[in-house]
């Protein structure tokens, strides 16, 4: 990677001191963000919770899951939670369903910390978002939690291409702290206060990713894709909106904008899970190969689950989750959603 230009004075505490921050796995969007952090000028910690790949990466630096990234010494990686310092900001870059359990095993994270959220998911066994499950599990106030979601491969951000993402919280202040301490001149970040349209954009794309990729699979063509991105963000916002999101919010950066890399891109997980099972592989012999999580196949499950909750129709979403968990025939899935009753746009 090359060198990212001298932090800006805003980028620092009001004291001009670097901030201090602790990264709570340093997978692909852990390691990526603990570059980007060291580049900026800050103080990174980074635990893993491989210790094989996290004692290669402390001998080589180089990263097992992005291809070129190579950790900048000053990040000091750590195997404990008891190694951790106390941190300013504490980023949580874990999959979804083991944040609750990582994050109760330590007690790192102070009142005054503010927690920058990356998973993606909604938790299976409560139908909580992330957000709420890191207040609950940390015993910490919902106004010091910030949520970064949009389309942002990691492999991307790592090779420092422009990208543009948005941070979500309750309080302005936080989400403007965060704003300025992560900003690039590769990576911009908008605000919003929309926690739920923004945590639920970037769940429920995972989803629909799985269904893009089962055409790509297929075999069909730009039409179906074109037309499955659309339909998509209508289940997507109809939910959220039914949650309490504004509407509006799924038409940004976490809601189409995240929609759309991750159901066109060649770095998508959930994309490629899709492509496998619609070329008639079955899911525990794809999940058997690949080395990372597909976040979209347990979000699956709880969305499945939250539009019973709250009596949303949502298609996609439910032929999605018939053929990763009733097996049902990713060719007879598209079939039934095309011969649905015809209904006005």
């Amino acid at each position: 990677m090359r060198n990212l230009p001298d932090p800006l004075p805003t980028l620092m505490l009001s004291s001009g001191r670097s901030l201090n921050v602790n990264i709570v796995g340093a997978g692909s969007w852990g390691g990526t963000f603990a570059q980007h952090l060291v580049g900026l000028g800050h103080n990174v910690t980074a635990w893993h919770g491989d210790p094989h790949e996290l004692q290669e990466m402390s001998r080589t630096r180089v990263h097992p899951y992005i291809e070129g990234l190579v950790l900048d010494k000053k990040i000091r990686l750590i195997e404990v939670f008891s190694s951790f310092q106390p941190a300013d900001i504490a980023v949580v870059a874990i999959p979804s369903q083991v944040v609750r359990e990582v994050l109760g095993k330590t007690a790192f994270i102070k009142p005054d910390t503010t927690i920058v959220n990356l998973a993606k998911g909604i938790e299976n066994d409560t139908l909580l978002r992330m957000s709420e499950v890191i207040a609950e599990v940390a015993n910490i106030r919902p106004s010091k939690i910030a949520t970064l979601s949009g389309p942002s491969h990691a492999e991307e951000v790592a090779l420092e291409i422009p990208t543009a993402v948005v941070v979500a919280g309750e309080d302005p202040e936080t989400i403007e702290s965060v704003q300025q301490i992560f900003s690039s001149e590769t990576f911009r970040i908008y605000t919003s206060t929309d926690v739920v349209g923004v945590e639920l954009g970037g769940s429920i794309k995972n989803v629909i990713a799985i269904a893009a990729g089962i055409c790509d699979g297929i075999g069909y063509g730009d039409n179906t894709k074109a037309a499955l991105i659309t339909r998509g963000i209508v289940e997507i916002t109809r939910l959220a909106v039914a949650m309490g999101a504004r509407p509006e919010t799924l038409a940004g950066l976490s809601g189409m904008g995240d929609l759309v890399v991750t159901c066109l891109s060649r770095h998508s997980r959930n994309r490629h899970v899709g492509e496998e099972l619609g070329k008639g592989r079955k899911l525990s012999d794809i999940l058997g190969e690949m080395k990372v999580i597909a976040e979209g196949i347990s979000t699956a499950q709880s969305i499945y689950a939250l539009m019973e909750k709250y009596s949303v129709e949502m298609p996609i979403c439910a032929a999605t989750y018939r053929v990763l968990f009733e097996d049902k025939d990713p060719r007879k899935a598209v079939s039934d959603l095309m011969t649905r009753e015809l209904v006005y746009e």
